[in-house]
């Protein structure tokens, strides 16, 4: 198979702080006059780096993908067991509304600093360039290490998340049926090894997609969104024109808590249930590892995270409030053994399971394209991070695929880790919710990073961004912090007291694992060799005011 090797002697002067030559500077300059591509292209080589990969999307197609990464209406029906432990309504739809407002203050966070910083290593490459010299190493080291576990488990839990879910939505057919509105013994027994050989088709069927197809994922994604509306508005239709056991008021539907199924107390039960929306929206920064193949990413990148944030949180309100008009009992749907309620509530609502699986094909498809797109932003950032030599065997990772223009490698090794981690379903049936709960985590603590090291040196560097929010970019940043200090302990909660050993939250132990063996891994090998990647901060500035000034021009 044929590589690229990335040219290390035509990019050694990069590894010092100022020591890109003069002549080097005003070509770049020059050539930065020009958009789209050329001048992307030039911005990428004043960071230290070579284009390897295709710019190959337009606006519209990094926004599409950024919204079949979040896949909204999937992304809400495979944790819609964590709301309704928490409180039922009033933490389906207010939760979701409260996250998404939230959420929209970190992508216009990390949509400032990636106007200035657009490059594929992302939120770690922009800590290490806005945070002090004396601990730009260490600091940028924990987020890149919480960035690329953050990408690889939150795939991990997109793809275990979908083959319960497809479980889930065979047993709509039912060989025993059920009594007083709950389900019956459905015709797929889900045994523990069942599961693991679905979840592995689907995990290497992801990866060859993104692989092979990545010349036509653009369309992938283009073709993602209208399939996802033509699917919700089925749903909707449906279940709130059948509901044949009847709808619920709006008042149930907007002030409805109950917090009894969680045994916490109402308030801290309520936040707890925000696990829901926080994973559905976790993939927000994941977009920023593409931005070696966006045409224009210092504007693209950070127009497309802000304005899917608002589509999404409107489609999300659109999918949600239906089923919560026709949601069956509470406690019935807590206790599913599944863990997956909306196939449930699907078919309560049309009273069919040839019409309910009808109705559940859009989310399975859009299932897969949120697989596909997660597999896809994961290498990437593997491949970046591996690009500064943070990972071990990093001049394996770091190649590129000629022929297919994918880092191939960096998948190989993503799509193995997660293999091997989906192995822990085999002792306890509480992964999916460990591989959720500490991808939200991971990525929660990376976007924070960059976003805290910008706010203590002033904001300075955002000052030369096209994305700059100015005051209101304060303000956006203060509450990212806020959220993140608050979501990384709240989600190493288990959903609900007394817990037993089967039904723990072990996202707690897996975070914990990996910062004390990110850290100890420093220190042991990384502040030796690690030197973090290429500074060339004049560069970049020249290259910036040269296409400011280009456009002034004209």
């Amino acid at each position: 198979m044929a590589y690229v090797a990335q040219s290390d002697a035509h990019f050694a002067e990069h590894d010092r702080p100022g020591s890109m030559g003069k002549e080097r500077k005003l070509s770049m300059g020059r050539r930065a006059s020009l958009d789209g591509p050329v001048a992307a292209d030039d911005l990428l080589e004043a960071m230290g780096y070579k284009s390897e990969l295709v710019r190959s999307r337009s606006t519209l197609q990094v926004a599409f993908m950024s919204f079949v990464l979040a896949s909204i209406p999937y992304g809400l029906s495979t944790t819609l067991y964590y709301p309704l432990v928490g409180g039922g309504p009033v933490v389906i739809i207010w939760g979701w509304l409260a996250v998404s407002l939230i959420i929209l203050c970190v992508a216009s966070s990390l949509g400032e600093i990636t106007s200035v910083y657009p490059t594929a290593g992302g939120v770690y490459y922009q800590t290490f360039m806005l945070a002090a010299p004396s601990y730009r190493k260490i600091v940028s080291w924990i987020c890149g290490w919480a960035f690329v576990v953050g990408n690889i488990t939150i795939t991990l839990a997109v793809n275990f998340g979908t083959t319960l879910f497809l479980s889930a939505c065979i047993n709509v057919f039912e060989s025993e049926p059920g009594v007083d509105g709950a389900p019956g013994v459905g015709i797929f027994a889900g045994e523990r090894w069942q599961i693991y050989l679905i979840f592995l088709g689907i995990t290497i069927a992801c990866n060859l997609i993104s692989a092979f197809g990545n010349r036509i994922l653009p369309w992938l994604d283009t073709f993602a969104i209208f399939w996802t509306f033509g699917g919700v508005i089925a749903i909707i239709v449906c279940v709130l024109a059948i509901a044949k056991n009847g709808r619920h008021d709006a008042k149930y539907v907007f002030t409805e808590f109950d917090a009894s199924n969680s045994g916490w107390t109402p308030g801290w039960s309520f936040c707890v249930g925000l696990l829901h929306a926080a994973y559905a929206t976790s993939s927000t920064g994941m977009i920023i590892s593409m931005c070696e193949e966006v045409q224009d990413p210092a504007k693209q990148v950070p127009k497309a995270m802000v304005g899917t944030i608002i589509l999404n949180t409107i489609a999300g309100l659109i999918f949600l409030i239906p089923l919560v008009f026709v949601l069956p009992d509470q406690a019935m749907l807590v206790a599913l053994a599944s863990g997956q309620p909306v196939p449930v509530i699907i078919k309560n609502a049309v009273g069919s399971s040839g019409g309910a699986i009808g109705l559940l094909l859009p989310l399975l498809v859009l299932a897969m394209f949120c697989g596909i797109g997660c597999t896809t932003a994961s290498t990437r950032c593997v491949w970046a991070f591996s690009r500064d030599g943070a990972i071990p065997g990093s001049h394996l990772w770091k190649q590129v695929n000629v022929k297919l223009d994918v880092p191939v490698n960096a998948m190989m090794l993503s799509m193995v880790v997660q293999l091997v981690l989906g192995l822990v379903y085999f002792g306890s049936t509480a992964a999916f919710n460990a591989f959720s709960g500490v991808g939200v985590i991971c990525l929660t603590l990376s976007y924070a990073c960059p976003i805290a090291v910008s706010l203590i040196g002033g904001r300075t560097h955002v000052r030369e961004g096209d994305f700059n929010l100015g005051p209101l970019g304060i303000f956006c940043n203060v509450v990212a912090l806020a959220w993140s200090a608050l979501a990384i302990p709240l989600f190493c909660m288990p959903p609900y007291i007394p817990i037993t050993a089967d039904y723990m939250n072990y996202a707690s132990v897996v975070f914990f694992a990996f910062f004390v063996i990110a850290t100890g891994w420093y220190f042991i090998w990384g502040k030796k060799n690690y030197n973090g990647p290429p500074v060339t901060e004049d560069a970049i500035l020249e290259v910036r005011r040269a296409s400011i000034a280009s456009h002034e021009v004209k």
